[in-house]
């Protein structure tokens, strides 16, 4: 450590550069949690010995950096420099790192250098609150009190949109400890993100509108899906469109707090608005059999309704309707009569339609694959809207029994919207036969999204089909051709 020591400050000396230098010794259980927490051998520890160098003001640091890396019986190592000066960290955190190993026979450990000015020393040491205990006029310095000045903003407004705590940490983790990559704007801004990183993240880093908006992506110039793993040097432009929703798939790929944060609050607000829009349309079904309007309905009536049941506005009320909380033939009864006859109520009860656009709060069953075109019927799941069930699906026969939790529902026109169907196929196992039944379904323009392939015996395979299909007249074409084809034994949907 003083032989190191020594030789960084004479080389200090040679040159005239000012600086304090400092230096420590990784412990050793230290190295061993690292080895386990980086799943790493103990060569590719690159920390065992860090000095520190502190100096007067930036342009010092680079020069020192340069006098470091031509250190007698030093080098650096490639790839191992890091500047956090031109790029900080999230949190405002700014230093020049290097490593350097030396060079000539034998075993030799490599050495950490770390090259930062007073007032970044400072920061790292005490942290972002140390902005507020000392005054500058530096430009630098005051461009760090701003970068951590926003982190603590985007950290109070990440833990209002957390679930609980454990989330909130969790998130708070990602933003302190990145591997991180550098990319670049359309305009030359740089932008830091962490290893993983897709252009989900780079526009919640850009701005939470841009990431609200966004429908596609071009790196460097050429259009990449939206989970494109990021690198350094990349330029990304995001395409946006102000009818765009953050989708719940973005949340298996995105790799910053920030992106997580911000997709979950949008999804839980277009949640809600999703279940105002059902439950509007609910409700002015029920009222409209009772030949009213949502505005017909006697105010003073409507208010005493939402006092009983503890709600503040009318949207309240819709969205309780849209989740299943409340039924809407009940509550259209309830503004409307005072009769609480169940089987006049029950008469009221009309099929709703569905457009395939109803948004999160109407989901297709995964048990039955209900399409248009079929007999229909909707499950009222309490909390989480309405799940659409096949009339005959084995799971909606008993929870049909009670007439409240179910409402029957029939196909509006769904146009070119396509929906999931799954069908069982037996195949004698023959070369190609796979080829075939892909080749049949695409043309009758029809979309595979997953195929399995079960050998039953040596001369039979079970093949499970999901596609996609626009009605049951489309799902019938897909099928007749299937079935012509050669080792083909039995086809059925499930």
């Amino acid at each position: 450590m003083e032989q190191v020591k020594e030789s960084l400050q004479h080389c200090l000396d040679q040159v005239s550069l000012p600086g304090v230098i400092s230096g420590r010794q990784k412990h050793l259980a230290s190295i061993y949690n690292k080895m386990q927490e980086k799943n790493k051998p103990f060569r590719e520890i690159m920390d065992v010995f860090a000095f520190r160098i502190v100096t007067d003001n930036v342009d010092t640091c680079y020069r020192i950096l340069g006098a470091v890396h031509h250190l007698n019986m030093y080098r650096p190592v490639p790839g191992r420099f890091k500047d956090y000066i031109a790029i900080p960290k999230a949190n405002g955190y700014q230093s020049l790192h290097t490593t350097l190993y030396r060079i000539g026979s034998g075993v030799h450990t490599p050495i950490e250098i770390q090259i930062r000015t007073k007032d970044m020393d400072d920061i790292a040491n005490h942290g972002v609150a140390e902005h507020w205990f000392y005054k500058s006029q530096n430009e630098r310095a005051q461009g760090a009190h701003n970068r951590a000045q926003q982190w603590v903003q985007e950290l109070l407004e990440m833990q209002k949109r957390s679930g609980n705590a454990m989330e909130f940490i969790n998130h708070v983790k990602h933003d302190l400890f990145p591997d991180e990559v550098y990319v670049f704007t359309p305009k030359g801004m740089v932008l830091a993100l962490p290893a993983g990183a897709t252009p989900v993240d780079f526009a919640y880093a850009v701005h939470t509108d841009v990431g609200n908006s966004c429908i596609s992506c071009k790196v460097n110039r050429r259009l990449a899906p939206l989970s494109y793993p990021l690198e350094s040097g990349d330029t990304v432009e995001i395409l946006t469109t102000p009818s765009a929703k953050p989708n719940v798939h973005w949340l298996s790929f995105v790799a910053t707090a920030k992106a997580s944060s911000n997709i979950r609050h949008a999804l839980k607000n277009q949640a809600t608005d999703d279940a105002v829009k059902l439950g509007r349309r609910l409700l002015t079904q029920e009222l409209g059999n009772l030949k009213l309007q949502i505005d017909d309905i006697d105010k003073q009536r409507l208010k005493s309704y939402l006092t009983h049941n503890k709600l503040e506005a009318l949207d309240d009320l819709l969205a309780n309707i849209g989740q299943g909380r409340q039924l809407a033939y009940l509550v259209a009864h309830a503004l409307t009569t005072e009769s609480t006859d169940t089987a006049q109520q029950e008469q009221h009860m009309g099929s709703m339609q569905i457009h395939g656009t109803e948004g999160l709060m109407v989901k297709y069953s995964k048990c039955c694959h209900p399409i248009p075109g079929d007999s229909i019927i909707g499950h009222i799941n309490t909390g989480h809207g309405i799940a659409i069930h096949r009339t005959f699906c084995n799971n909606i026969k008993d929870i049909s029994k009670d007439k409240s939790k179910v409402m029957p529902l029939i196909w509006a026109d769904t146009g070119d919207l396509e929906f999931d169907v799954s069908l069982d196929i037996q195949v004698t196992a023959s070369r190609g036969i796979i080829a075939s039944i892909a080749a049949g379904v695409a043309q009758n323009d029809a979309n595979i999204e997953k195929i399995d392939v079960n050998e039953k015996d040596a001369r039979i395979s079970n093949v499970n089909l999901n596609l996609t299909v626009h009605n049951r007249v489309h799902l019938a074409q897909v099928i007749k051709s299937l079935r012509t084809l050669p080792g083909v034994i039995r086809l059925s949907r499930y």
